[in-house]
């Protein structure tokens, strides 16, 4: 078979029409597909290449000659069958330059064009119902929320008078109703106006402390009155002020700390926030609640932040909940540009880490180095060393006297482990955390992830972070690193 033959046999059995046409815009030739989907017949040959294509060529005298880009460049041109109904193509003309030969090919697109309007007006009808659909539920909360709204006002108002101690418990009972309901339909409108897009931040100038404070005071007789040690700590690298959306870090810790004080019987519950990152006007903070509850397997993980999803069917009968809260926890970190995850062990507990972008505070002046931190009253936050090397620490962490301090207490946090004593080993890990309070990114991470494999008390973990935070310290040390 000669090199013109199997041409021929590869443009008949081509699924895009091919045709060939001379100087004169004349067709020559016309494969199979051409046949079929221009509905010449044996009457193509002849027929002047125009007819087919009128929008990509014009006639000039007895010719007919391209208005479209000769070469490898495809356009979108329109097709004419014999009966005048036309189909849209996407076209390339190429020109063999020895015989003066013009060679068209064109594929249709009617089917992928059928499909974009198809995918287009779904898109349309989905965009359509999402927004009747989140009409109807913020009408619906909002017509929820009255009538729940009216039962709460009455009853507190009937809650200082009564003194029958019967009907005490059972207007304390519909308040707390009242109070969850509320909670719930405060849900169900965030998650309608995330999945709808609607939602939206609203940054502003707050102080920091004041925030943790209102939080804490939130949480912490809930979590006393069942037994449990609540440990509160904020970083002195957390500036005073910041500018971000108060109400929703509010509103992500204050869903952490109910699931962990709700799944938490015997133990503590902690919240720890440090500055791990800084970038222009913006600075990264980083959240940790931690509690010694019931904990969850790795199955039970990868439900933790789906919608309407609990990790067991038995846990919404004997907790409650609607298995929102994380998702819109979820949610509202990846709006403040951050991330959040959890680990777990089953049995022993579990930890949520999330970080939030937030600005920093517009009259702050930047001199350079750190604002000034603070530690909560009421709040464990500082274990003193038993040796009362901290009293003799020297200022910043680069100091020659504070790395030999920080390796002193590394080495007493082996033996404390070794001996299974946790108790003392969170007082010495205390102690290199607040060592550590202005130390390099890399070093404030794998001081928390040290603290994490502490509080677990994995001791796979603890080994690893402790030779990984001995090098870093050691390192800091040698000559031309981190000395100032």
């Amino acid at each position: 078979m000669g090199q013109k033959d199997l041409a021929v046999l590869l443009f008949d059995n081509a699924l895009e029409i091919v045709l060939a046409f001379d100087d004169k815009g004349l067709i020559i030739y016309g494969n199979t597909a051409a046949h079929e989907k221009l509905e010449y017949g044996e009457d193509l040959v002849g027929v002047p290449i125009g007819n087919v294509f009128p929008n990509a060529f014009a006639k000039d005298g007895d010719r007919w000659v391209p208005t479209c880009p000769v070469g490898t460049q495809v356009s979108r041109m329109t097709a004419y069958r014999r009966n005048q109904t036309c189909f849209p193509t996407d076209m390339r003309i190429v020109k063999e330059e020895t015989t003066g030969t013009f060679l068209c090919m064109a594929h249709s697109v009617l089917e992928k064009e059928h499909l974009s309007h198809e995918l287009d007006q779904i898109k349309q009808e989905n965009e359509t119902a999402m927004r009747v659909k989140s009409e109807f539920v913020a009408n619906v909360t909002h017509e929820l929320r009255t009538p729940v709204n009216g039962i709460l006002g009455h009853v507190r108002e009937m809650l200082p008078e009564e003194t029958d101690k019967k009907k005490l418990r059972q207007l304390n009972l519909i308040e707390h109703c009242c109070v969850q309901m509320n909670k719930l339909i405060n849900n169900i409108l965030d998650f309608s106006k995330l999945e709808a897009g609607k939602f939206v931040l609203e940054p502003r100038r707050f102080k920091f402390r004041d925030m943790i404070d209102y939080v804490v005071a939130n949480h912490k007789g809930r979590i006393t009155e069942k037994g449990l040690d609540f440990f509160v700590t904020v970083s002195p690298g957390v500036p005073e002020y910041i500018v971000g959306d108060e109400l929703r870090i509010v509103q992500i810790l204050n869903n952490l700390l109910s699931n962990a004080q709700k799944f938490t019987s015997v133990g503590k519950i902690t919240l720890e926030v440090i500055k791990t990152s800084r970038m222009k006007d913006s600075i990264e903070l980083f959240f940790l609640v931690n509690d010694t509850g019931i904990g969850m397997d790795e199955k039970e993980q990868d439900k933790l932040f789906q919608s309407f999803s609990q990790v067991d069917a038995s846990i919404s009968r004997k907790y409650g909940g609607t298995g929102l809260g994380l998702s819109i926890c979820r949610q509202l970190v990846e709006l403040m540009n951050g991330n959040i995850h959890a680990e777990s062990v089953k049995g022993k507990g579990t930890t949520f880490t999330f970080s939030v972008w937030v600005g920093r505070d517009p009259e702050e002046t930047d001199t350079g180095t750190e604002e000034e931190g603070f530690t909560l009253p009421e709040t464990v936050s500082a274990f003193p060393d038993a040796a009362g090397e901290e009293d003799e620490q020297e200022s910043g962490y680069a100091s020659a006297h504070n790395r030999e301090t920080l390796l002193r207490n590394l080495s007493k946090l082996i033996l404390c482990v070794e001996m299974e004593n946790w108790e003392k080993a969170e007082m010495f890990m205390e102690t290199i955390r607040q060592l550590t309070a202005d130390a390099p990114q890399e070093v404030s991470r794998a001081v928390l992830r040290l603290k994490m494999a502490i509080q677990k008390e994995n001791y796979e973990k603890i080994s690893t972070g402790i030779e990984t935070l001995r090098g870093l310290v050691e390192a800091q040390g040698e000559p031309g690193i981190g000395e100032a």
